[in-house]
C-alpha cells in the first residue's frame, strides 16, 4: 500500500524511490489531525513516532494496536498490510533521519511524525539539513502541516491572535539566550501579541523582559496541552492572568506542553456566564468598522 500522487517527483528522482513525509499531527488526538495527515500515516510503510504520539495514533486506529505489533516493531493491520513502527527519541534524530533516507531508497513511504506543525519548532528543518549534509538530493520530501500550539491555545481562550502576532521559543538549546532576549524585547516594543513556546525553560525571565516594554495589566493566557483533553502529559487547561502576575503562577506551567499567550495593548476580555475569553481586535473596535 502506498500514498498515490502525494508529491510531485523532482527531476532526477528515481522512479523506484518512496517519499519521506514529515507529518504534523497537531496535539495528536484525531479531532485535531488533518485528513491528509491521517491518510499519509495509515498508508506509510514505515512510521517514525515518539512513544506518546504512537499512543495517540493507536487509540484511534491510525496505526495498529500494540497487540498487533511484534517485538521488532512490525505491525499488521486487519487487512494484512504491514507497517514498521519505529520509536523516535530526541537523542536519535540524526540516526532516524538517515534511516528514513535508506527506507525511501528501498521504495518505502516513510511518515516521520511531529507534534503540532513540523515547521513550527518541529522536525522539518532537521530533515532538510540532514538531506543536505548527506547529499540526499534523490529523496522526495513532503511536509504535511498540522495544528500548532499557538492556534490550538488561541482557540481555547477565545480570539487573542486576530491581529499581528509572533512566536518565540524559549529553548536555548539551539540559540543563545542573548538572541532570544533580543527577539522578545523587539516583539514587545512592536506590540505584537506574543506566543511563547518551550515554557519549561526560562519563562519567568521571558516575562520579566516583556514587562520592561509592556504594561503589567496586559493579559496573559497560560495554556497547557491544547487540544489534548485529558490525554498527554498533564491534561488540557487554560488560565488567564496579567503580565504583572504571570511569573507568580509557575504552578500552572507544567512542561513542554505549556505555551503563554501575551496580549498587546488592545487585547481585552470578553465574558459570558461560564468563562472569560481574550480578544485582540483586528483593527476597528466597532462592528461598523468590519
Amino acid at each position: 500500500m502506498s500514498v498515490e500522487d502525494a508529491a510531485p517527483s523532482g527531476d532526477g528522482t528515481p522512479d523506484d524511490h518512496g517519499t519521506l513525509y514529515v507529518v504534523g499531527i497537531g496535539p495528536g488526538l484525531p479531532d485535531h489531525m488533518t485528513k491528509r495527515a491521517k491518510e499519509v500515516i495509515e498508508s506509510a510503510d514505515v512510521v517514525i513516532a515518539s512513544s506518546l504520539y504512537q499512543e495517540f495514533l493507536r487509540d484511534d486506529g491510525t496505526i495498529p494496536s500494540e497487540e498487533r505489533t511484534d517485538e521488532d516493531g512490525t505491525a499488521t493491520r486487519e487487512d494484512g498490510f504491514e507497517q514498521e513502527i519505529v520509536r523516535s527519541t530526541m537523542g536519535r534524530q540524526i540516526e532516524l533521519a538517515r534511516a528514513a533516507f535508506d527506507h525511501v531508497r528501498e521504495g518505502k513511504d516513510v511518515a516521520h511524525v511531529s507534534g503540532g506543525d513540523p515547521s513550527v519548532y518541529g522536525k522539518s528543518d532537521l530533515i532538510f539539513k540532514m538531506a543536505e549534509e548527506d547529499d540526499a538530493t534523490d529523496i522526495p520530501i513532503e511536509i504535511v502541516p498540522g495544528l500548532t500550539a499557538a492556534l490550538g491555545g488561541s482557540a481555547n481562550v477565545g480570539a487573542p491572535l486576530c491581529n499581528d502576532f509572533c512566536t518565540v521559543s524559549l529553548s536555548d538549546k539551539w540559540r543563545g539566550w542573548d538572541e532570544i532576549e533580543e527577539k522578545l524585547r523587539a516583539a514587545a516594543i512592536s506590540d505584537f501579541v506574543i506566543v511563547l513556546y518551550n515554557c519549561w525553560r526560562n519563562y519567568e525571565e521571558a516575562v520579566e523582559i516583556v514587562r520592561e516594554e509592556r504594561t503589567d495589566d496586559a493579559y496573559v493566557a497560560i495554556v497547557n496541552d491544547a487540544g489534548r483533553e485529558d490525554a498527554g502529559r498533564n491534561g488540557e487547561s487554560q488560565f488567564i492572568t496579567t503580565l504583572g502576575e504571570a511569573a507568580d503562577h509557575d504552578d500552572k506551567v507544567s512542561g513542554m506542553g505549556t505555551s503563554l499567550i501575551i496580549g498587546n495593548h488592545e487585547t481585552e476580555t470578553w465574558r459570558n456566564d461560564d468563562r472569560t475569553y481574550l480578544v485582540t481586535p483586528r483593527g476597528g473596535r466597532d462592528v461598523d468598522d468590519f
